[in-house]
């Protein structure tokens, strides 16, 4: 089993638990903003699970069908979440409506709210897992995965910031208060996954960090070549897609061209882990003189 896929499955886990805390502390406190944060523990669970299946299938070889992979699959996965945590967020808001228009004192307060603090305090730590893993493994499943549960972080302690402000002034209504105003703030975390997740499905191009390194492998190692045009990027999950044209010397043998081509595509692939590069060789006189300047 890979570690993007452990870590998917942990998720699974580690969303059963937390959902089951969140759920005590609701049932314990009758709060409207706890049970707003219990129900966005269960598209933690949805999402993980989306997450999961994501990565099994984003695992798969290329084959006739998919001869790019199935990188992409991952993609599929963060729109999703994205689209559930603005799901959850409508719920929030629904369920806060109605205790702003019917607002009530909490029970046992206190005590739900350590039980809440427990949950929380698990979720934060298997976000920051997530989303730093998730970048080193360059998996947009699971760095959604983990912003997503970062969200349900800040839902919780805005929950527990309102319900101690209504503990301690008797003004109830600050509960379903607080818990509108982190929905809000939910819905804007959910459409920036969404926006995020789309620029992949759409072939965005590699960050202007990546591009540099790319353009510097291609300078330094086509020796031997005229230069390097028309470069294209795109990020498929964890795969990094390179395409160019190299401009060779007429009287270049196709030998001596595949050499430089196996020398860019090594030094890419240290450059630029998991890079699936192609080249087409062009004749001298197809240069364009717009390109990559190939060094000496």
């Amino acid at each position: 089993m890979s570690r993007a896929l452990k870590l998917a499955t942990g998720s699974l886990l580690v969303g059963v638990a937390v959902l089951g805390l969140k759920v005590l502390a609701w049932w314990m406190t009758g709060s409207v903003a706890l049970l707003s944060d219990a129900l966005e523990s269960t598209v933690n669970l949805a999402t993980a699970f989306a997450a999961l299946v994501a990565i099994r299938v984003a695992a798969r070889p290329a084959d006739q069908n998919h001869p790019f992979g199935h990188h992409k699959a991952e993609f599929f996965s963060a729109v999703l979440e994205g689209v559930m945590i603005i799901i959850a967020a409508l719920f929030i808001l629904r369920e806060a409506y109605e205790g702003l228009m019917a607002p009530r004192a909490l029970d046992a307060p206190l005590e739900g709210l350590l039980v809440n603090g427990a949950a929380t305090a698990i979720n934060a730590v298997w976000a920051f897992v997530l989303v730093r893993q998730g970048r080193a493994l360059k998996s947009p499943a699971l760095v959604a995965d983990g912003r997503h549960l970062w969200t349900d972080v800040l839902t919780s302690a805005g929950v527990a910031v309102g319900v101690l402000l209504a503990l301690v002034t008797s003004w109830w209504i600050l509960d379903p208060m607080l818990a509108a105003l982190v929905a809000v703030n939910i819905l804007w975390s959910g459409s920036r996954v969404v926006k995020e997740s789309l620029s992949g499905l759409m072939d965005e191009a590699v960050p202007e960090a990546t591009l540099a390194r790319i353009r510097d492998v291609i300078s330094t190692e086509a020796r031997g070549a005229v230069e390097a045009h028309d470069l294209r990027t795109r990020h498929a999950g964890a795969a990094t897609f390179v395409e160019f044209h190299l401009v060779v010397p007429s009287e270049m043998t196709v030998y001596d061209a595949h050499e430089i081509c196996d020398r860019i595509e090594a030094a890419m692939g240290r450059a630029v882990p998991n890079s699936r590069v192609t080249i087409h060789v062009e004749p001298e006189h197809k240069s364009k003189l717009t390109g990559i300047v190939v060094l000496d």
